[in-house]
């Protein structure tokens, strides 16, 4: 069974065929999913569509991309959400500095209001982080007491010390399927295991299989097959592994 730790099944994407895409993922073993939200409107829609199928899971939070949609009572808003809809986890948030026009300031506000929500309620934080990892990094530990993910890690091995170091695991996804990500595939190959999540982030960053198209949770499985290479192990046992990660930081229920 396998933990698709980051996954935008709510995404209009998936509007015409979300059933199907469910159903695909489940039968190559995709049994959960754990859906991040992007901002404050789309929280009901989320909760709809994680209500349709067993083994979905929201978490709520506020997108540092999606800055121009958040206003300073959606974090009112989201402790609310979190009091009312018990997630298991804060998210998405993070920081954005590649994206132009995303006024750093407001984006630091945000991310460090649901970094002290979550440390409030307990939650693991999902992180974005683009070329901002230090930034990140240095957040993190000035809130203290957070556990959570950075997905879709692009950071340096240095940078991955200092947040395993801080509690933090690292989601990988598509992007670890090119073979020309030489980082990326020496940090799968040789991280502790204990801190590596598997992720699609679909719609969005499709592996080499699927290049230019529409991800979903089912190529989860060409994730897992990537990385296992890249170890030299058997992907059943990288597997249990990383779904017992995801089971221990987001405190999932049984499939």
């Amino acid at each position: 069974m396998l933990v698709d730790s980051h996954s935008h099944l709510d995404a209009a994407e998936f509007d015409v065929d979300r059933s199907s895409v469910i159903a695909r993922a489940r039968a190559l073993g995709v049994t959960r999913q754990v859906v991040p939200a992007v901002d404050a409107a789309s929280w009901p829609k989320l909760r709809e569509v994680s209500q349709q199928a067993p083994g979905l899971f929201p978490a709520y939070g506020l997108h540092p991309m999606y800055l121009a949609a958040h206003r300073d009572e959606h974090l009112t808003q989201l402790r609310e959400w979190i009091e009312r809809e018990r997630p298991l986890a804060v998210g998405e948030c993070g920081l954005d500095h590649f994206v132009e026009g995303l006024d750093p300031q407001r984006q630091r506000h945000c991310f460090e209001g649901q970094l002290r929500l979550a440390r409030e309620f307990d939650l693991p934080v999902i992180v974005h982080a683009r070329r901002a990892v230090d930034e990140v990094i240095a957040t993190i530990r000035r809130i203290g007491g957070l556990r959570g993910v950075v997905h879709s890690y692009s950071g340096s091995e240095e940078q991955a010390r200092q947040l395993w170091r801080a509690g933090f695991l690292l989601g990988l996804g598509g992007p670890v399927t090119y073979e020309r990500a030489n980082r990326l595939r020496r940090l799968a190959a040789s991280m502790p295991l204990e801190h590596l999540l598997l992720e699609t982030d679909s719609p969005d960053q499709p592996d080499a299989g699927i290049r230019g198209q529409r991800n979903e949770p089912a190529r989860l499985v060409q994730v897992l097959a990537t990385i296992a290479g890249l170890r030299a192990m058997a992907p059943d046992d990288l597997a249990r592994a990383t779904t017992a990660n995801a089971e221990r930081l987001f405190r999932l229920p049984a499939a």
